[in-house]
């Protein structure tokens, strides 16, 4: 019965230590051991995580996240955080995350279930659609208008995986052509070797403004998915999330979120001095009254700002 007893004690307390183990060993431990957080950021998603003429990383996101840093280092009780950039794509962004090198990803990444497989995400924090940018002089309506055309999408996204499905399902004879990145997608458009680029219409909008000539580019009406955005961080690390989702939730709570909103989307942005006048979607104002981390478009699809 001691025997027992003491198997119990030592089987009790093999567990606290491994629970212990395992939460010195998170992200938290690591920001405060090194006294530097790792900002996964992007040169060309504007205006979410984007270079100005500066060269200096800029964005709704990047706004979000260092919210995010100043929560974080608050919470640790350090007198100051060193802040890393380290440039990310969208083929190289969850790579990056699991093994370690960037700590939160401030870009324009989707939130959905297959991607929960490999990463977390914070509450959303933008609700976007797959659409079709081209000349207007194309006369590109609908993703049917494009069969047997040249099409790009960026290398590593959910939007590229569906037009490749979409190719396939519509018999539609694409060519399915990857960019890098989104600047390199809409100059193969620019450029005329391809028709059209597919992608989320928020960046399609900030990308057609930013150019030399947005008068020439019209985007499709008819939405092909929905894509909610989430600032990214590693899976299984529950003290760190907690941190990261209540620092998300303070900026919805506090309505400091809708100031951010103003400054990127409602006024002129650098480098030029854009002002994109897209007012906040119905689906964001009722993500921001009631916080979801869900992968589930239909959950977007039903919310709303009454809720």
């Amino acid at each position: 019965m001691k025997l027992a007893k003491m198997m119990l004690v030592l089987i009790g307390s093999g567990l606290i230590a491994s629970a212990a183990q395992a939460q010195e060993s998170g992200t938290l431990k690591k920001i405060k051991d090194s006294g530097q957080i790792t900002l996964g950021v992007r040169d060309s998603s504007i205006p979410f995580s984007y270079l100005d003429d500066k060269q200096s990383y800029q964005g709704y996101s990047i706004d979000i996240c260092m919210k995010i840093v100043t929560s974080i280092q608050k919470e640790l009780g350090l007198t100051s955080l060193n802040v890393k950039m380290n440039p990310v794509t969208s083929a190289t962004r969850i790579p990056l995350m699991a093994n370690g090198t960037v700590d939160l990803e401030c870009g324009s990444t989707t939130n959905n279930t297959e991607r929960q497989k490999q990463v977390a995400f914070a509450p959303t924090t933008f609700v976007t659609a797959n659409r079709l940018l081209a000349k207007k002089s194309a006369g590109i309506k609908t993703l049917a208008d494009m069969k047997g055309k040249a099409l790009v999408s960026t290398s590593g996204t959910s939007n590229l995986k569906q037009f490749v499905t979409l190719n396939g399902e519509q018999n539609l004879g694409m060519n399915i052509m990857t960019a890098k990145d989104h600047a390199e997608a809409f100059l193969m458009v620019e450029t005329g070797r391809a028709v059209a680029f597919g992608m989320d219409d928020i960046l399609l909008a900030s990308l057609a403004a930013s150019s030399k000539a947005p008068a020439d580019y019209s985007i499709t009406t008819e939405a092909l998915s929905t894509e909610p955005y989430g600032i990214m961080l590693r899976r299984e690390d529950p003290a760190f999330k907690k941190s990261v989702d209540t620092a998300v939730t303070n900026l919805f709570k506090s309505g400091e979120i809708n100031r951010i909103y103003a400054k990127w989307f409602q006024s002129p942005i650098p480098p030029k001095g854009i002002n994109l006048n897209i007012p906040m979607s119905e689906q964001l104002k009722g993500v921001i009254a009631k916080p979801t981390d869900s992968g589930d478009p239909a959950d977007y699809a039903m919310v709303s700002a009454k809720k």
